[in-house]
């Protein structure tokens, strides 16, 4: 236990966030490029993506709301953006490039939207919300990479409108192991649920009953 988590209980920090259906899936940047430790990976993503792939099984087998996002820059290079200039790396994700493309283990299915962003959050610049909300999602379900970055980006958006997060802790990875479990705890403590797969379906399932 974080020697500081007595000053967020005095606080009022890390309260518990009721699951609510309508659920969905939200699956961030796992590509190619991220997978690969040569590239953008490393760290526990491999088991991440590994860990996902029956979620997604159990979300489709649900009849989830499913959504997927990928990061992919023009091919001109015109939406170079701040993020870009952080991670120059980042502009070699174009939309035909293999290392923006979704591992294809967890490859989309028809109906499940695919976002392309050029910032962290799938949210920001992007339909994600609105086709969400159309569909009544309340709780949604958060995989992908990386945990300290677009995974955080995309859950603060995702509380930011109205959403509830879980974030499925053995189902996000992070090429550092530290920045993954600070950015666990700090989600947990200020904008989401935190839980792993088998206790987040089993938690469901008890919502449906």
């Amino acid at each position: 236990m974080h020697a500081e988590i007595q000053t967020y209980e005095r606080q009022g920090f890390g309260a518990s966030l009721p699951l609510r259906g309508p659920f969905g899936l939200l699956i961030v940047d796992f590509v190619n490029g991220f997978a690969d430790a040569q590239v953008f990976g490393g760290g526990n993503i491999a088991e991440a993506i590994a860990n996902t792939v029956p979620l997604l099984g159990a979300a489709r087998e649900r009849g989830w709301v499913i959504a997927h996002s990928r990061i992919v820059f023009a091919d001109d290079d015109s939406d170079h953006n701040i993020f870009s200039m952080k991670v120059p790396g980042m502009l070699s994700l174009k939309e035909r490039a293999p290392n923006s493309a979704i591992v294809p283990q967890l490859s989309p299915h028809a109906g499940e939207l695919v976002v392309r962003k050029t910032v962290p959050s799938a949210f920001f610049g992007t339909p994600l919300a609105a086709w969400l909300a159309q569909r009544g999602v309340q709780t949604l379900l958060v995989a992908g990479s990386v945990t300290s970055g677009c995974v955080r980006a995309s859950v603060v958006d995702a509380m930011s409108y109205g959403f509830r997060p879980l974030v499925v802790s053995d189902c996000v990875g992070d090429r550092a192991l530290g920045p993954h479990e600070s950015s666990l705890f700090d989600m947990e403590q200020k904008y989401a649920a935190v839980m792993r797969r088998e206790a987040a379906l089993s938690a469901i399932a008890a919502c449906d009953e």
